[in-house]
């Protein structure tokens, strides 16, 4: 999915991301920092894969940097395509089911745990959104039609 029309000219990244939620239904999310590309925006923990690295080990080995936990188990969820003005990201979402460790800002991020819902109320990333939107949609009851 391109979540926006026109395409950028300027770099392609592989980035990864993990959910994370806690026995409450709360999803972790960081604080982009000043100084980094859309600085203050909210987003789920994650970063670019480097070179020869499958995204799984990317996600593995930003966790561990970012949060300092290791991942034991996280599935793949999905991947979306979101153009911003300066760069193109492919970005995969993995549902983290299981880890090592409690989740601290290892690189002076802010940390919010957040029911979904609560998302809505951050400036959450544009390449994030979609998948904030998914996660309100699999809260919602079905109806009967």
């Amino acid at each position: 999915m391109d979540t926006m029309g026109s395409r950028p000219t300027g770099t392609f990244l592989q980035v990864v991301a993990g959910l994370i939620q806690d026995e409450s239904g709360r999803v972790l999310v960081g604080q982009r920092r000043p100084g980094t590309h859309m600085a203050g925006y909210w987003e789920f923990p994650g970063g670019k894969c480097c070179s020869g690295e499958s995204p799984r080990q990317a996600l593995d080995r930003e966790l561990r940097e970012e949060l300092g936990i290791r991942v034991l188990s996280a599935t793949f969820l999905t991947t979306l395509t979101h153009s911003y003005p300066d760069r193109r990201v492919r970005l995969e979402l993995w549902r983290v089911e299981r880890y090592e460790g409690d989740p601290v800002s290892r690189e002076n991020q802010p940390l919010s745990w957040s029911l979904p819902e609560e998302l809505l109320e951050l400036p959450i990333l544009p390449a994030d959104a979609p998948f904030v939107r998914s996660l309100l949609a699999a809260q919602r009851p079905n109806k009967a039609v």
